[in-house]
């Protein structure tokens, strides 16, 4: 069941990306985090007023998950924080590179779950996986030769920093994540993760405004697709990570497929270049999961 939902959760996490280039082109990055965090605490505020003052709107369902602890908000509040300190960067850096070059570097996060996974929860994977996972770091090598014939240096452009640290940040945020969804209700945390990143984005673009230093800011209706997306890959997500047979290394290698999503619609809705040579990049990234997927059965 883990794994189906990790599938899904790639599905939407690709059209995620693909609304968040829509959303970003030429616009303020911190009011498309500000309104889809927003809309995002909208969508679960049924759920969170219920559970909060004991209503029972959503009694025996899945989105009925009772008070918590000071302490599992406090969790909650520090991968909000992780997480938006990711969407910044990866933002920012996803309105300056083209779509096909910005999915396979995410393809990253995995490997860096990986090393976390084996090191602190003693996760181990088979040869299939293994395989998957070599074939996925070779990806990468690939892309950085594909990035240099359209003048991106992988070293010295500073929008691939911020991809890179954005990944980083998120291959943080999964390893949290494995430890808090066995410790606290999935939907507990999706729904309050929504509200404190939107008041953590409400107190940013009011300092940037108050310093004079927020960009102008256009309407576009990807910025709701934005959230509709990711609420649905963040669900299936979080619902596979709290079953106790799930590998946090497979589920979070099987997401970085959605990169499969962003390359098709780079090249057909934005136009992208030089798909040959990264076309080959993401040969080896569908292979890598097909490897993981054989090794999970």
């Amino acid at each position: 069941m883990w794994l189906s939902l990790a599938f899904v959760s790639a599905l939407f996490l690709g059209l995620y990306d693909v609304a968040k280039k829509k959303a970003v082109a030429g616009n303020a990055v911190a009011v498309v985090l500000l309104l889809t965090t927003t809309l995002s605490t909208l969508l679960f505020s049924p759920v969170i007023i219920s559970s909060t003052f004991g209503l029972g709107w959503f009694s025996d369902t899945m989105f009925d998950y009772g008070q918590q602890s000071l302490q599992a908000h406090a969790q909650v509040m520090l991968k909000a924080c992780i997480t938006l300190s990711s969407w910044m960067f990866g933002y920012v850096g996803i309105k300056h590179l083209p779509l096909t070059i910005v999915g396979p570097i995410n393809a990253t996060r995995p490997v860096i779950v990986l090393l976390g996974a084996l090191l602190i929860f003693g996760e181990r994977l088979n040869a299939m996986q293994w395989v998957g996972v070599v074939l996925a770091l070779f990806s990468i090598f690939l892309l950085s030769r594909a990035g240099r014939r359209e003048g991106i240096n992988f070293v010295r452009n500073r929008y691939i920093l911020y991809v890179a640290l954005a990944a980083l940040l998120g291959a943080t945020s999964g390893l949290y994540d494995r430890y808090l969804l066995r410790e606290i209700d999935p939907m507990f945390v999706q729904s309050w993760f929504s509200l404190y990143q939107a008041v953590i984005m409400c107190l940013i673009v009011a300092a940037m405004r108050f310093a004079g230093a927020l960009p102008a800011f256009t309407w576009r209706w990807a910025i709701p697709l934005i959230t509709i997306f990711l609420t649905i890959a963040d669900m299936a997500y979080f619902v596979a990570l709290s079953q106790d047979d799930s590998m946090v290394a497979v589920v979070s290698m099987i997401r970085r497929s959605s990169v499969v999503v962003s390359f098709v619609c780079g090249a057909v809705l934005f136009g992208e270049k030089n798909l040959r040579s990264k076309a080959l990049d993401l040969i080896f990234i569908l292979i890598g999961m097909v490897f993981l997927w054989l090794g999970t059965r």
